[in-house]
């Protein structure tokens, strides 16, 4: 007679807390192509970035990944 045990593991995945990031300007300064926006996360999760308004009419636009957080 043969006996085996057998035993089931199961893996969770690693739960990663998100949130969206809400961007407070740090500072700014102009550029010959529009302004350069620092901007951190007001949230504290440390996450930094940098931005580029072309025009004032346009939303500004992420120039570099997210820093920390």
């Amino acid at each position: 007679m043969m006996h085996t045990d057998t035993t089931q593991t199961f893996s969770h995945p690693q739960q990663t807390l998100t949130h969206e990031h809400a961007w407070m300007l740090e500072s700014a300064h102009n550029t010959s192509d529009g302004m350069v926006l620092y901007v951190r996360c007001g949230a504290g999760c440390g996450a930094r970035r940098i931005d580029r308004q072309g025009l004032i009419e346009t939303p500004p636009s992420a120039v570099s990944k997210v820093v920390g957080g």
